[in-house]
C-alpha cells in the first residue's frame, strides 16, 4: 500500500472474531520475523505484518528523514486508518520494540496492550545518545563496504557474535535466521541503521511515568543488558509488568517462541 511517502510491504490476516495484534520486526528483520509465535497464536488472533522502512520491500519514497521514527510512527497509524484498523493489540522487537513504545506513548487511543521484546526507550543522557550515534555510524560504515553476500555473511556473523544474544549461534536454526537476513539490501539497512538507530531516537524516559496502557516487557535471562533496562522501566512505569524468560537472550521469540507466545497469550487474556 502506497501511503504518501511510504510504500508499505505488509500482509492482514483478519478473522472479525478475533482481536489483532500489530507485529513489528527488529533491525535486519521483515514480515516473517515472527513467523513461528504467529503460527501457535493465529488460531485465537487476527495478525498484522510489516515490512519497516530499509527492510524488505518497503520502500521509502522520498528523503532519508522518512527512515526516522517520528514519520515512521505516523505512517504505521495512517496505514492502521487505511486498514480500518481502529484498535489493536501490539507487539515489538528491539528496534521494533522501541517504535513500539513511540507509538504507545503517541497514539495511545489505538492500542489496547503491547508487548515490548528486548526494548529500550533510549538514551536518558545526551552523552551516551551520541555515544550511540558514533558507534551506528561505524556499523553503518561496515555494512555499506559490504559488497557482496560473502561480505554480509560475515557481517552477520560478527553481529550475532555480540554479548546480548548469548548462544543464539548454536540454535538449529540459526542458518536459517541468517538467510532471512540475507534478504535484505545493504544500503537500506544502511539508511535505517542511520536514521532509526538508538542513537537518532527522541528519549522516551520521562514520558513512561504517564503510560497508562498496559505493556509487557520481555527480556531473556542471558541478556543481562536488557534486563537491567526493562527492570528500570517497570519501576517507572506503573501499567509494565517485566517477566524473564529462560534460556534465552535478546531473540526471545526466535529461541523460545513456546514460552514467548505462552506469556503473550496469558498477558492478552487477562482481563
Amino acid at each position: 500500500m502506497t501511503l504518501k511517502k511510504y510504500k508499505f510491504n505488509y500482509y492482514l490476516n483478519v478473522n472479525i472474531n478475533k482481536p489483532l495484534i500489530l507485529f513489528l520486526h527488529g533491525f535486519m528483520g521483515n514480515i516473517n520475523e515472527f513467523d513461528e509465535a504467529i503460527k501457535l497464536l493465529a488460531e485465537d488472533f487476527s495478525y498484522l505484518t510489516i515490512d519497516l522502512p530499509g527492510h524488505g520491500k518497503t520502500q521509502v519514497l522520498e528523503g532519508d528523514e522518512y527512515y526516522k521514527i517520528e514519520p515512521t510512527a505516523q505512517a504505521i497509524i495512517n496505514l492502521l486508518d487505511e486498514l480500518k484498523i481502529d484498535k489493536c493489540h501490539l507487539i515489538g522487537y528491539s528496534m521494533g520494540g522501541r517504535l513500539a513504545l513511540y507509538l504507545t506513548l503517541h497514539f495511545p487511543e489505538r492500542f489496547i496492550k503491547v508487548v515490548l521484546e528486548s526494548a529500550s526507550p533510549g538514551f536518558a543522557t545526551e552523552a551516551d545518545r551520541l555515544e550511540r550515534v558514533r558507534r551506528d555510524a561505524q556499523i553503518a560504515r561496515k555494512l555499506s563496504r559490504s559488497i557482496i553476500q560473502t561480505d554480509f555473511a560475515t557481517f552477520l556473523s560478527n553481529w550475532y557474535s555480540q554479548p546480548i544474544f548469548g548462544y543464539i549461534k548454536n540454535h538449529p536454526e540459526f542458518e536459517r535466521l541468517l538467510e532471512n537476513r540475507l534478504q535484505n539490501h545493504l544500503t537500506e539497512l544502511t539508511k535505517s541503521l542511520q536514521f532509526m538507530g538508538t542513537g537518532n531516537q527522541p528519549s522516551l524516559w520521562e514520558k513512561l511515568k504517564d503510560n497508562t496502557t498496559p505493556l509487557l516487557l520481555v527480556a531473556g535471562e542471558n541478556d543481562q543488558k536488557f534486563r537491567d533496562i526493562n527492570t528500570e522501566i517497570a519501576n517507572i512505569c506503573k501499567v509494565a509488568q517485566l517477566k524473564i524468560i529462560s534460556n534465552t537472550a535478546h531473540n526471545i521469540h526466535f529461541e523460545n517462541p513456546v514460552e514467548f507466545v505462552q506469556n503473550i497469550r496469558e498477558f492478552f487474556n487477562k482481563q
